[in-house]
């Protein structure tokens, strides 16, 4: 009988500091993951020409950087109900855009969707817009002012939609 409490014993004091480690390194992977869908992705943003002749066509490119265990949807996700990525200038006069370039996105299934793939974006994508600058484009240095929206996940959860706004730098001669 004093053996088995000596046993008893033991296992509980083995389980409290089993668990304790436990909370410890859910606590430390808690900490490591990110707290915004903004900390999970980040842009760069490049013209194909500097500065742009009047009356030529340029492209800009969004270059989206996803962190590691992370996606966002494509531009055309698999089910109606998920937010597609999405990347809409606001163009001054003068500029024009000819087409809107999203890349095909990666069929990947998730530990929440085994038996349907979605259709996502992992660890870099390049968003291009194909942009004409009109005779009637002002000379000088501009800015285009771009909005991405997209939907951050990782394998077990997605944070709320995220609008961000890009400023795209550029110069008309």
């Amino acid at each position: 009988m004093k053996m088995s409490l000596r046993i008893v014993t033991a296992l509980t004091a083995l389980a409290a500091i089993c668990a304790l480690g436990t909370r410890r390194v859910a606590r430390a992977q808690e900490s490591a993951m990110p707290q915004s869908a903004a900390s999970v992705v980040k842009t760069k943003v490049y013209t194909s020409l500097d500065p742009v002749p009047r009356g030529k066509e340029f492209q800009v490119a969004v270059v989206v950087d996803i962190q590691n265990g992370y996606h966002m949807n494509s531009h055309k996700p698999l089910d109606s109900y998920l937010i597609p990525t999405t990347v809409t200038p606001q163009l001054p006069a003068g500029i024009t855009l000819a087409d809107t370039v999203y890349p095909p996105g990666k069929n990947l299934k998730f530990p929440f969707s085994p038996d349907k793939p979605l259709n996502v974006y992992t660890e870099r994508v390049t968003l291009r817009l194909r942009l004409s600058a009109g005779d009637s484009a002002v000379l000088g240095d501009a800015s285009i002012p771009v909005t991405l929206r997209y939907q951050a996940c990782n394998d077990r959860a997605c944070f709320p939609p995220r609008t961000i706004e890009i400023s795209v730098p550029y110069q008309v001669q």
